[in-house]
């Protein structure tokens, strides 16, 4: 068989495979930009979170302390939702969908958080998108799924449990978010609605189930904690509180 020389004419196939590797070059770098700003809005988030424990009441503004300390983590996860914005649209929000659900299931968490510490209330889902759209600061804009919503709300519900069981031990007695309610009967109500949130055969499915365990564990730690404080007030010293599965025995409470 004759060896091709540098006169045979290009094959008319390798102006298509260059663009096929062009698009797939250009995937992996989205992919790439996607999965690192996650982990930065879930970096930031966490910060986020930390920073709001040092509260120990619901339903009053933040304090300026606060503010001023989260603000740049705020600033960081506006900066890299909008460097990847551009990388989310159209049928690309559905194909990097879960490179970045990590990072927004952890801002909701902290965006939710606060803003139930700041008023008493769940962050309703059309907020919670409007907020993620502001932090793009340019044309385009990240969506936030309905799915990322709940699953941050599942993981909200740890963060209060962790709020209300260091202000019980701390002040001795649960925080109210308005009246007649307080932390726990917010707990049991939003554990509630979250199990008649029904999934099917999504992806999500199983994750779901298994977030929605460790929700269940965490309102019973505030119920073991309330009871302790309740029934055993007259029998225990300030700021002690039952550890988990013990039935009020123990000398501390895991979080």
């Amino acid at each position: 068989m004759a060896e091709p020389t540098s006169d045979s004419p290009e094959s008319p196939f390798l102006p298509i495979f260059e663009a096929f590797r062009k698009e797939i070059d250009e995937h992996h770098e989205r992919r790439e930009r996607v999965i690192k700003a996650s982990r930065d809005i879930t970096a930031s988030s966490k910060k986020i979170i930390f920073t709001l424990h040092r509260l120990r009441t619901i339903g009053q503004p933040l304090p300026d302390h606060i503010i001023k300390a989260n603000k740049p983590y705020t600033a960081d996860i506006t900066t890299k939702l909008t460097s990847i914005a551009t990388d989310l649209q159209g049928q690309n929000a559905d194909r990097y969908a879960r490179q970045i659900s990590s990072g927004l299931q952890e801002y909701i968490e902290a965006a939710s958080f606060q803003h139930y510490l700041q008023t008493g209330t769940l962050l309703i889902y059309a907020t919670a998108c409007e907020n993620v759209r502001s932090l793009c600061t340019g044309e385009a804009k990240v969506e936030l799924g309905y799915e990322d919503y709940i699953l941050g709300l599942y993981d909200f519900t740890g963060e209060v449990m962790k709020f209300g069981i260091t202000a019980m031990a701390t002040s001795g007695t649960i925080p109210t978010s308005g009246p007649g309610r307080t932390l726990l009967t917010d707990l049991r109500t939003l554990r509630a609605g979250l199990e008649d949130v029904r999934f099917g055969v999504s992806p999500v499915a199983r994750e779901v189930e298994k977030k929605a365990e460790v929700m269940r564990v965490s309102v019973e730690k505030v119920e073991k904690a309330l009871y302790g404080l309740t029934v055993r007030a007259g029998e225990r010293p300030k700021g002690w509180m039952p550890s988990e599965g013990d039935g009020g025995r123990g000398e501390g409470v895991e979080v």
